[in-house]
Order: structure tokens, then sequence, then C-alpha cells
């Protein structure tokens, strides 16, 4: 089957960082992609970025969130078990300028996206500032990693526990009107966050590029669940993005769309957990 896992590390509660040899992809993944993923046959295609990767080892790094059944039982596994199936990669890749000054802004699971984006930036030669977000310092994920290869690195927190208290939308606004030349903005976080960094860019006619998470299920753009509207067509994130200009998304439709299974999905998770419950009591009672 392949796809095993190397390396696992807790990256904050809940939130987990894997290593899984996988060549083919580790060889040909670019920032901003991603892969499709089922722990196991019967489970459901979950997408997750391309968080980094090693082409001479032949490994790709994945960062998730235990939110539902399928992270909650892709979290379960250890190192030596294997994925069930791993697609990718999938997406176009981020576009990368070059002499430029580019302000990365994530936050919470999105620093996972900013990581390899800021390598990318980097490595073609701009002037990167990453400023990233979570709602405490605990919840913080990959600061040191992004740190080390961006020009500046800007956290704030919700709660003010850690670097400056606010949100990201503030720090990006201060820094532009502070006179930073910005050429363009990437954005990769919650829907909110990315909806109200792109209306902050706009009045400075900043570029924006945005990061988006719809439901996705083949990854090919033939199940058209990944559908978003930009600029007031119907677009694919699967195959046409992930990235978008900001400034043209329906960030409103976005949002209520991904909210349509949260019963289906609270009812999936809840019954997951039955199962657990069931099965534990069923060997103390049967050793």
């Amino acid at each position: 089957m392949g796809n095993k896992i190397v390396r696992v590390q807790e990256l904050a509660p809940r939130t987990r960082l894997f290593e899984i040899e996988v060549p083919h992809i580790a060889q040909r993944g670019k920032a901003g992609q991603f892969v499709i993923l089922r722990v196991n046959d019967e489970g459901e295609r979950v997408p997750l970025t391309l968080a980094s990767r090693d082409p001479g080892k032949g490994t790709i790094t994945l960062v998730f969130q235990e939110v539902g059944k399928t992270t909650e039982m892709l979290g379960r596994l250890q190192v030596g078990q294997e994925i069930h199936d791993l697609a990718g990669p999938l997406g176009k890749p981020t576009e990368i300028p070059t002499g430029k000054t580019v302000v990365c802004v994530g936050g919470g699971i999105g620093n996972a996206v900013v990581w390899p984006q800021v390598q990318a930036l980097k490595e073609a030669g701009n002037r990167c500032i990453a400023i990233l977000g979570a709602r405490t310092k605990e919840l913080l994920i990959l600061e040191h990693e992004i740190r080390a290869l961006a020009d500046e690195t800007i956290i704030t927190t919700d709660d003010g526990s850690y670097g400056r208290k606010g949100m990201v939308t503030h720090a990006l606004t201060d820094l532009i009107e502070g006179g930073e030349k910005v050429d363009e903005v990437i954005t990769i976080g919650p829907v909110v966050m990315m909806k109200f960094v792109c209306r902050a860019t706009q009045p400075f006619g900043i570029p924006t590029q945005a990061s988006l998470n719809p439901l996705m299920v083949d990854g090919t753009g033939m199940c058209g669940a990944c559908r978003v509207t930009v600029g007031g067509k119907t677009r694919f994130a699967c195959v046409e993005g992930p990235e978008f200009d900001g400034h043209q998304v329906d960030f409103d439709e976005l949002i209520t769309r991904l909210a349509y299974y949260q019963p289906e999905e609270r009812a999936s998770l809840d019954s997951y957990h039955r199962c657990r419950l069931e099965a534990a009591a069923d060997r103390l009672q049967n050793p």
C-alpha cells in the first residue's frame, strides 16, 4: 500500500504533523498544492495541503486538525502505520513572483500553507513578510519554521497571550499604512479571516490571492462539490485553484456552502465516538 508515516509531531492541542513516505508526490509537489487521502477503504476523502516536502527522502509533510470523524481517525495513526490511499499533487501551485515584496497572512491551521509559500517566495528572490494569527499562544503553529524563512514575522493572538493582541487584519493595515510597499498579499486561514484580509487590501489596490477551502470529494473537478463563485462565475477550486483573486471571491456564499453538511458531520462524529465507547466496553466485559 505504501504511504508510510515516518514522523508524528503534535504542534498544538488536536493539531498534528505527519511526515509520510510518498516519493512521487515529494518529487512533483509545489507550494499551494494539496493531496486527498483516505484513512481506510470505507473512509471519506479529505484534502490536505502540502506543508513541506523532501524529494531526497521521498517524504511529504501534512498538517491537520482533529475536527471531525476522519481527522480523528487520522490522528490515531502512529509512526510505522500506513495511510490507505493518497492522491496528488492536486490543484494549481501558488503563482510565485520575483523581486517583489509579498505579505503572507495565515490564521490557525492556515499557517501550514504559509510555510511552503514563504519558502518558495524566498527561493525566487522576493522579500517576504509573514503575519501569523491564532486565538491563543497555545494554538499558534509553525512559527519557528516560518520565522526562519521570512524577512519579517508578525504574530497576533486574539487574546493577547503572545505577540500583538488583535486580528491579523489590524497588523496588515498598520504595515501598509506605515509605509511598507506591499506588491502582493497571499492569505490562507478561516474564511471569515480571508474575507476581511481581502477587504483590508482592496482600498490600497494591492493584489490579494486567497487560498480557498471549499468542500472537496474527488479533487479532479468532476463532482462539483468544490465550486465557488469568483467574479460572478462558477469556478472549481480543486482544478482551477485553490488560490483565486480574493477581491473577486464571493466569501459569503463559500461560508454558507461550508455549513451545509454540519449536522451530518456532527452525527458522523457522534456515531464514531459511540462505536468506540461500545467497543471499549465490550473489551472490558470480554477480555
